[in-house]
């Protein structure tokens, strides 16, 4: 048996091909069945994200496998494997265990290190198992991942540090005003940008949160998003009105002219009332001279992608130390797949001696007459077990602890042939 995984993701396919490919949850048990129906295909597991689709395989005949895998996302897609082809990446056995390693701890993902991933790899381990796609191989490898995924981001921080300007704004806010739920926040805009603004400073504890748009449809949409965070709606005409009760002030909207400069403030602010205002538009929403404003503070884009850029290099660094980790999950894995690859030989071996030594010891025991086999028997007995573990201790190490695929194998066929063992052991070979 042979572990593959064969995909596509952003890194290797633009969206719109990633999204004629991309299995939605409601198509998975359809998609797993399908699957595990071609010959070649013993385990199978389907992730598929916005970013990615991933099928991972076990499979005993590699090349068949993959191109059974290859054919699925042809007729999934309608488009014909040639056109495909370019767009998909495959990875064997070790490769892809690494792979989904580095997939569960975010080193694989559009923002490094983003902790959606390793739920995402969680549902669709829960997924497989559901749906009997996953079997004993694939459901090791996938704990496996899980547990690299929770090491990283426990043992590095690399899951910490803004990396988008919206997320950037608020980590610098809390970083200037400490408790973001002593604070009023107005966010002027309902775009995404304002969504992201809003998911980050509810994450960071803000309690008072006012929006304003020039729809207030689009507003009342964005706090459905949100129902936990009691947001306060209201309209663009009521802006200087809630920026003279607010102390944190965002902007992100298509204006292409600014919606504030100093003569507005000025009108609103009594003297000395301070605000901080966080301008993520581009072009800007406020006008370069409310920096001549002594008691407001104003940050743009380009400050805020000096953050960014000092957290994705971080990041990095983080990153590197990661992939330490990740070989350590990767080699606990291998030294399961190399036992579970000799379990089937090992029993044989062992059955095989075992049925020598206790037709031996029958014999042996019924010679020494019933009154000596009755009071030793214990003896003998543990003395014979003694033996027979001592002489098979070396040759089961030895297999066990060989890295070599094919000395391995050989190996395996080599004790099968001298100890004309079971013929059954062969199946596990691949």
């Amino acid at each position: 048996m042979n572990i593959a995984v064969v995909g596509l993701s952003h890194k290797t396919a633009p969206v719109e091909v990633r999204e004629k490919l991309s299995i939605p949850e409601t198509s998975c048990e359809k998609a797993i069945a399908q699957l595990c129906s071609y010959p070649h295909i013993e385990e199978v597991a389907v992730l598929s994200t916005c970013n990615r689709l991933e099928i991972y395989l076990v499979t005993s005949e590699t090349e068949h496998g993959i191109r059974e895998v290859c054919q699925f996302l042809s007729d999934h897609s309608k488009l014909p494997v040639a056109s495909l082809r370019p767009y998909l990446f495959t990875l064997l056995h070790q490769d892809a265990v690494m792979h989904l390693m580095r997939v569960s701890a975010g080193l694989d993902s559009l923002v490094l290190g983003e902790g959606q991933i390793l739920a995402q790899v969680k549902h669709c381990h829960k997924l497989g198992q559901q749906h009997q796609g996953i079997g004993r191989s694939l459901n090791q490898l996938f704990k496996q991942a899980l547990t690299a995924g929770k090491r990283v981001r426990t043992e590095t921080s690399i899951g910490t540090g803004a990396v988008s300007i919206s997320s950037a704004a608020v980590e610098l806010a809390q970083m200037k005003v400490q408790n973001l739920a002593a604070y009023r926040v107005a966010i002027v805009g309902a775009g995404k940008m304002s969504r992201l603004l809003v998911q980050h400073l509810v994450s960071k504890g803000a309690a008072n949160v006012s929006i304003l748009n020039r729809s207030l449809e689009r507003a009342q949409e964005l706090s459905n998003q949100f129902p936990e965070a009691n947001l306060q709606l209201h309209p663009i005409s009521d802006m200087m009105n809630v920026i003279a009760n607010s102390d944190l002030v965002f902007t992100s909207t298509a204006s292409t002219e600014p919606l504030l400069d100093r003569a507005k403030l000025e009108m609103i602010l009594a003297p000395g009332q301070p605000l901080m205002l966080f301008d993520i538009s581009v072009p800007r929403n406020v006008d370069a001279d409310v920096n001549d404003l002594s008691h407001v503070q104003v940050f743009n884009v380009d400050d805020l992608k000096a953050v960014v850029a000092q957290n994705q290099e971080a990041r990095r660094q983080m990153a590197m130390e990661a992939e330490a980790l990740l070989d350590e999950e990767v080699e606990a894995f291998e030294l399961w797949w190399r036992s579970l690859e000799t379990v089937s030989t090992i029993s044989s071996l062992r059955d095989k001696v075992e049925t020598i030594r206790t037709q031996e010891l029958e014999k042996a025991l019924s010679r020494l007459g019933t009154e000596f086999a009755e009071k030793h028997q214990e003896v003998i007995e543990a003395l014979t077990r003694g033996i027979v573990n001592k002489i098979l201790h070396d040759p089961m190490v030895q297999l066990r602890a060989q890295q070599d695929i094919e000395a391995r194998r050989h190996a395996m066929e080599t004790l099968t042939l001298l100890f004309n063992l079971e013929p059954g052991s062969k199946k596990q070979f691949g």
